[in-house]
């Protein structure tokens, strides 16, 4: 089965940012993130938008043309790329009483963030009801097939053992994992990438 993949731009911020939500909200540090599963989904949401819409401008977001799974990508070369424009205002308003949450796991995320040049894919998602269908894996080859051509390693947060071990499938080698407060682990990964 061959999959389209197509770019996407800020239009779609909001349709990625649900997506990413929907995919989300049943992983175990999404309960630690936010206790209150009846305002879950909605808190991620707001949270993810900020994100994917900095990766409109300094990133890359590709979706299946029928937008069941979607991949965020930042480029991790040179100069970082500046935060997002009235970051932490804007994710007080979305996060409210779990904003200290967050900004814990922002602070992991950097503390643990590898330093060599790499792409970072920050989020791989895919409607609950595709999942397992190789949509994730078929946004994966689409930009490992650029990353290999050009000599680049690639870098991400591994939040569960299921996507821990598809990611290995990949070609990622899992480091020690870091732990949010409660526990549950993120496993950081990385991919060399592979001659032509």
């Amino acid at each position: 089965m061959s999959v389209v993949i197509e770019r996407l731009g800020p239009e779609e911020t909001s349709l990625v940012a649900g997506r990413i939500a929907e995919a989300f909200t049943v992983l175990e540090v999404t309960t630690w993130l936010v206790p209150d599963a009846s305002k879950r989904e909605a808190v991620l949401a707001g949270d993810f938008e900020i994100l994917v819409g900095h990766a409109m401008r300094h990133g890359m977001v590709h979706a299946t043309a029928d937008r069941a799974s979607v991949a965020v990508w930042f480029p991790s070369v040179g100069e970082p790329a500046p935060p997002p424009a009235d970051y932490d205002a804007r994710l007080a308003a979305a996060c409210g009483e779990w904003t200290d949450r967050f900004q814990h796991l922002d602070e992991l995320f950097a503390a643990n963030h590898p330093h060599p040049d790499h792409h970072h894919l920050a989020f791989l998602a895919t409607r609950p009801d595709r999942q397992g269908q190789g949509l994730g894996s078929a946004l994966m080859r689409h930009h490992h097939a650029w990353l290999d051509a050009n000599g680049m390693p690639a870098y991400l947060e591994a939040s569960s053992p299921r996507s821990r071990d598809l990611y290995a499938k990949h070609g990622y080698l899992a480091g020690e994992p870091f732990r949010v407060p409660d526990g549950t682990p993120f496993w950081p990964m990385w991919r060399e990438p592979v001659a032509p």
